[in-house]
């Protein structure tokens, strides 16, 4: 992966719309955009905020090179003094953006762009296809931890992911969200996490018999050695043969650290209780057992039902791919835009849905948490609103503003979410280890209700404006503004 320039990685008419601005001399008028996403994925109650680092990469290297600027010619779009401006663009302005691991809910502006809107407007693209990728695997591989109740969960999505890039950075943001591992090397060699795997079907049926496939694999890899054991019978062969190389190591007094099985197909609960069975009258109470095969948190959650004696999950396809809520649904939109007098002028986007009407201004979030250190709401504000969490807060629903609360000064704690990422042009954020947002999002999870966490039917999270926004807002729908 490594740098890459990925600045004509974007849509034709974000360029279009950038000479636009160009002919018209007003390429350097001052604009904030947000990025929000209006709806959970998975009908749950968050999102996991996963994708700035590649963001940050983005920008660092966005420049028009000579053969971008030749091809950008060869469109027949372009005149030959914006061509010439393009040479030496590059991005100057502020970003502002929720860092990686941090929960995140609807509407809320998890990246905030201040730059010439000829600069902001080119970012739309990339940013929307990195943030919203990585923050939909990070919220997915979440839900699958939480349904695998502290069990291990290992990515093993490669191979049915969509793209090279899709695999390797849905791998990150699955470790964001919570994985123990991942099988993808390439993820585990550029972002420092741990990798893991077994051996495939393929192993076993290259050798004249099944036992002595385990039996070369324990040969090999005494210190991790997990069977796959559904090849021919699991329960007749697979189990029956594991044990038999597990008792042979044992004798032989090679220490059994990391052993067990890999159940890949069949009915996973009622093998693993089995096979779970076999082991502990073997004397092998503490062999793993880990399943795969089409798992989620759905599937993990019904086999913890059932008893299933397993304690590791290997998940793919639906994790690396969030089959059953493909897009996170991010959107990019003009919040304020710099007036002819030189005053920034919030913008809004009226629309007959409600939920696509977007709060104007330059804005900030502020996470209220009570005296546990519960989240109890976010309160989106103006950015020259001052909050000290000091005073008593009033909260009200922004959808139904009758209903309100009053939080009593001394009894809740405050954090602002957005921090410094660019400023001027100039990268001010150092970018933590995967491991580290991992260990971050666990701790942010932890902050969350158990009825918001809950994967179906979760209570939603309070997510309310400021009283100087909602009137700010009421006051420009009033008026119709951007007519």
């Amino acid at each position: 992966m490594g740098k890459r320039n990925l600045t004509l990685m974007t849509d034709l008419y974000e360029l279009t719309m950038m000479q636009g601005y160009y002919r018209n001399q007003n390429q350097n008028r001052l604009a904030v955009f947000d990025m929000f996403y209006r709806t959970n994925p998975f009908g749950g109650g968050y999102a996991i905020m996963a994708g700035l680092e590649q963001v940050i990469d983005y920008i660092r290297n966005l420049h028009f090179d000579a053969e971008d600027i030749d091809y950008l010619r060869e469109t027949g779009h372009f005149s030959a003094d914006f061509l010439t401006f393009l040479r030496d663009f590059r991005f100057t302005g502020s970003i502002h953006a929720v860092p990686e691991g941090f929960l995140i809910f609807p509407q809320e502006p998890i990246v905030k762009v201040t730059a010439s809107i000829l600069e902001a407007q080119i970012l739309e693209p990339a940013l929307l296809n990195m943030i919203n990728h990585q923050s939909l695997i990070a919220t997915k591989a979440s839900r699958v931890c939480f349904a695998a109740g502290g069990d291990d969960v290992v990515e093993f999505g490669l191979r049915r992911a969509q793209g090279p890039d899709a695999g390797v950075y849905g791998a990150r943001a699955a470790m964001i969200g919570g994985c123990a591992a991942t099988s993808n090397l390439m993820t585990g060699k550029l972002f420092g996490v741990p990798v893991w795997g077994t051996h495939a079907h393929s192993w076993i049926m290259s050798f004249p018999d099944e036992y002595s496939a385990f039996r070369s694999f324990a040969e090999l890899y005494p210190e991790c050695c997990i069977l796959l054991v559904d090849t021919y019978d699991t329960l007749k062969s697979g189990v029956p043969n594991a044990i038999r190389v597990f008792r042979e190591m044992r004798d032989a007094g090679t220490p059994l650290v990391k052993y067990g099985i890999r159940l890949d197909s069949g009915d996973l609960a009622y093998l693993s209780k089995e096979a779970r069975k076999m082991f502990n009258e073997a004397g092998f109470h503490d062999a793993i057992i880990t399943a795969s095969n089409d798992l989620d948190e759905t599937l993990i959650t019904s086999l913890k039902s059932q008893g299933a004696a397993i304690n590791s999950w290997g998940v793919g396809t639906h994790m690396i791919t969030a089959k059953d809520n493909p897009s996170l649904g991010g959107v990019y939109k003009l919040a304020a835009i710099m007036g002819d007098d030189g005053q920034m002028r919030p913008v809004i986007k009226i629309s007959e849905n409600t939920d696509k009407v977007t709060n104007p201004g330059d804005k900030k979030i502020i996470r209220i948490y009570d005296e546990d250190h519960m989240i109890r709401a976010d309160l989106i504000c103006l950015t020259d609103e001052p909050c000290s969490g000091k005073e008593d807060l009033k909260l009200f629903d922004p959808t139904e503003p009758w209903k309100k609360m009053t939080l009593p000064a001394g009894h809740y704690t405050i954090r602002e979410l957005m921090q410094p990422i660019f400023v001027d042009g100039e990268c001010v954020y150092q970018t933590p280890s995967v491991m580290e947002i991992r260990k971050a999002c666990i701790q942010e999870l932890n902050s969350l209700w158990e009825g918001t966490r809950r994967l179906y039917r979760p209570h939603p999270m309070f997510v309310d404006l400021s009283k100087k926004l909602y009137d700010l807002k009421m006051e420009l729908l009033y008026r119709g503004a951007g007519k």
